[in-house]
């Protein structure tokens, strides 16, 4: 397809059209260029492909429904999400569909985000690799991907208008950072914007966002598609960025683009700039044929295994895995109705669904299973509910307890308004682990969940999460110690709900949502807050144990745009094979500007026989020691000392290495009129200006107010240590109290200097 010929024979309004859809789900075909239409479909853990592409939520046809977002993450496997984005592929072949809609990278604020089943994690590193490696899985098959929602899409409460009031450097180093990582290590085919506002403008008109930073900055090459009804004013839309709107068809929108171009109120350059981008996406999809079959068996095993290797043993007092029970209570209707994904838009009709009880019967043996339903499908109380399974765990060896969290609790659409599973499912809990000490329990939801009322008193908890279509066998897999549990948690699980960082900024009201944490989400601010949480970041029990020894790094002392690479030997001490999660964090020292204690960097997967020992290599890049300075309005490192923390979680952290970085960055001075003397010293360039005077100021100040007096010692006649104040008030400010011990004005003296600095 030559796009630009095309482009010069399009009419104004092919065009217009062209940059909105032609359906609920595809293009605008111009059947006169030879332009066909492009088809896509919701995901991104399945393919949602209806039959009538004029339709938005009529039953789609069978495809495999895998694992959520959640779960995902939770394998820290960048491989497997990579084979299962090329299954994803094969299905979108399969169903004619061009582009599925995911993976969303938003991170998890709080939660109570009722999408957050969809999204990866708190942390924009893990989340970023994970949506790299599902695009490029994806792609890697000539299919396309959609990376959402840009930007801070972070709750459901108002979605649609919500403005997010977020700063700059929060901004960056949190809500865009798994979004940047995507694009510059997968480039996928598409972007959807937003909903909501970000600091005032909708995401969907957002040209800093959606033009500067996104496409000039990062170099996306694709087109930025609206999430479905998010465009308010198209003409503004395309002014910022906004190549695709959907869904269609639309001829108001249509007329409002040629108006504009006519009325000289839309460049049509702007325009034939979204067009050249919808071209070439819609070229690319059109060189891989659609049609055939796909092997549901193959990918339902593939669902099974990557839900396996997502789910976290939380806690085992040593009754998992089971073995040689003779009678095994399962209690819970999840157990027979499998609970295995969300509910909205990414609702997959599954090709197949592991039953959990069916699953266990195969795997039991000789084993006698019981089954009772435990809790209703309503919020309801049901004490006899209750008293059937205590009769029933009573009599049995084990209690195995599915307990999912309903959907009226959690699902894209709304928020969760607290963490805690039903009051009929706690009182279960209760009930049941009273009686019988061997209790399990099991969960199935996207989120996490409050435990203190029970977690005491059970034997194992296993999260099984929105485990998708093949989780039951999953669960009945890792149950009976086929499935050594090897994931681990890419969210923290707070001890209750007002633990969590944006508690006091949640959810926002009068049309606003303040982002008060700042930085500080999820593990960052348990950190910096040490505040106990009932799950750390990064944690995971196995059924054996990893020892780490040796650590190394390549250079004690190294340039940042060379980075450095951390090494590590983990040996498998236990009498199983099984998996471990290394994880790299990295604590600076010392900073211009306030960190996180630590941030994760860097992680690997590695598998280990009994005995056996790996030695695992992380790479640190230099944006792995960088920080966003807005000032400078780049990112930017810092000499000095950077512990290099290697953990198997964010909270158990087993060696320290210490190194030194030298920045290679030459950055130009923001010394200002409004600079504190502190700033002054801080700067290369002011120091060298300035360094001299600061002595003789000093001196001056003591003087005047007595603190080079003996009898005041150093607090000076007015009680205090005046330099402490003077250092972060703006050196004019300081002048102005000893401008009649200065030769000039203290503001000509304040601009001569800042003369010096910006020349040097």
């Amino acid at each position: 397809m030559e796009i630009q010929s095309i482009i010069k024979q399009m009419t104004l309004e092919e065009k217009a059209a062209l940059c909105i859809g032609a359906s609920a789900w595809s293009t605008t075909p111009v059947e006169r260029l030879g332009v066909p239409e492009m088809i896509v479909s919701d995901g991104p853990h399945g393919v949602r492909r209806v039959p009538n592409i004029h339709e938005m939520a009529s039953e789609s046809l069978p495809a495999t429904c895998f694992p959520t977002a959640s779960c995902l993450a939770s394998t820290w496997d960048v491989d497997l999400i990579g084979k299962m984005g090329q299954a994803l592929a094969e299905e979108c072949i399969a169903l004619n569909v061009d582009v599925v809609l995911g993976p969303g990278a938003n991170m998890k604020r709080s939660p109570l985000g009722g999408r957050n089943f969809e999204y990866f994690s708190e942390d924009p590193y893990l989340a970023g690799e994970m949506a790299a490696n599902f695009i490029n899985g994806v792609q890697s098959k000539g299919v396309g991907t959609s990376l959402k929602h840009y930007a801070a899409n972070n709750q459901e409460f108002q979605r649609f208008s919500i403005n997010a009031e977020v700063d700059e450097r929060t901004l960056r180093e949190i809500y865009l950072t798994a979004f940047e990582k995507a694009v510059k290590q997968a480039q996928p085919w598409t972007v959807m914007c937003a909903y909501n506002k970000v600091n005032g403008t909708f995401a969907s008109e957002h040209y800093n966002l959606l033009t500067e930073i996104l496409k000039d900055e990062w170099g996306f090459e694709g087109l930025v598609v609206s999430d479905w009804g998010a465009v308010r004013d198209r003409v503004a839309a395309l002014k910022g960025g906004l190549d695709w709107e959907m869904p269609g068809p639309q001829e108001r929108r249509v007329q409002e683009v040629v108006t504009a171009v006519q009325s000289g109120k839309l460049d049509e350059a702007i325009l034939n700039e979204s067009v050249r981008r919808i071209l070439r996406i819609v070229s690319k999809a059109a060189q891989t044929p659609k049609g055939g079959e796909f092997d549901v068996e193959a990918h339902h095993e593939l669902a099974n295994h990557i839900a396996a290797e997502g789910m976290i043993l939380l806690k085992n007092n040593g009754l998992l895995p089971l073995k040689n029970q003779e009678h095994i209570a399962v209690i819970g209707r999840s157990a027979e109705k499998a609970h295995f994904q969300g509910g909205g838009s990414s609702h997959i009709n599954p090709t197949k669904v592991a039953v959990p009880f069916k699953e266990l019967q195969a795997r039991a043996g000789n084993a006698e299973l019981t089954y009772a339903e435990g809790y209703p499908t309503d919020d309801s109380f049901r004490q006899d509910m209750i008293d059937e399974a205590v009769t029933l765990a009573k009599a049995a060896d084990v209690a195995v307890l599915y307990i999912a969290l309903p959907t009226f609790k959690e699902s894209e659409g709304y928020d969760r308004k607290d963490l805690d599973l039903t009051d009929q499912q706690v009182a279960l809990i209760t009930a049941v682990s009273a009686i019988q000490p061997n209790t399990v329990v099991v969960l199935n939801n996207g989120a996490p969940v409050a435990m203190s009322a029970w977690i005491d008193n059970v034997a194992a908890v296993l999260e099984g999460w929105m485990m998708g279509q093949a989780g039951g066998a999953a669960i009945a897999d890792v149950l009976f110690g086929k499935v050594n549990p090897s994931g681990k948690l890419a969210e923290t699980f707070p001890l209750k709900l007002a633990d969590m960082p944006a508690y006091l900024n949640w959810p926002g009201g009068a049309g606003a949502v303040r982002y008060g944490e700042g930085l500080f989400i999820g593990y960052r601010y348990y950190d910096a807050k040490e505040m106990p949480v009932q799950f750390p970041f990064g944690y995971g029990l196995s059924y054996t144990t990893f020892t780490y020894s040796n650590p190394q790094v390549s250079a004690t002392t190294f340039k940042d745009m060379d980075g450095v690479t951390v090494t590590v030997d983990v040996t498998n001490t236990g009498d199983v094979a099984g998996k471990e999660i290394v994880q790299v964090y990295v604590h600076d020292k010392v900073s211009g500007l306030v960190r996180p204690y630590k941030e994760l960097k860097g992680f690997a997967k590695v598998a280990l026989e009994p005995g056996q020992a790996k030695t695992v290599s992380i790479p640190l890049d230099f944006r792995a020691f960088a920080y966003y300075h807005p000032e400078y309005g780049q990112w930017i490192t810092e000499n000095g000392e950077f512990d290099l923390l290697i953990g198997a979680s964010s909270a158990d952290i087993r060696h320290t290495v210490t190194v030194t970085l030298e920045s290679t960055l030459d950055l130009p001075c923001i010394l200002d009129k409004e600079s504190t003397i502190r700033e002054w010293m801080a700067d290369p360039r002011g120091q060298v200006v300035f360094g001299p005077f600061y002595a003789m100021m000093e001196s001056e100040a003591r003087k005047m107010f007595g603190g080079g007096d003996e009898r005041y010692g150093n607090e000076g006649a007015i009680g205090m240590d005046i330099m402490e104040m003077f250092n972060d008030m703006p050196l004019v400010s300081v002048l102005m109290f000893q401008a009649n011990a200065l030769p000039m004005h203290p503001e000509d003296m304040v601009a001569g200097l800042l003369q010096q600095v910006h020349k040097a």
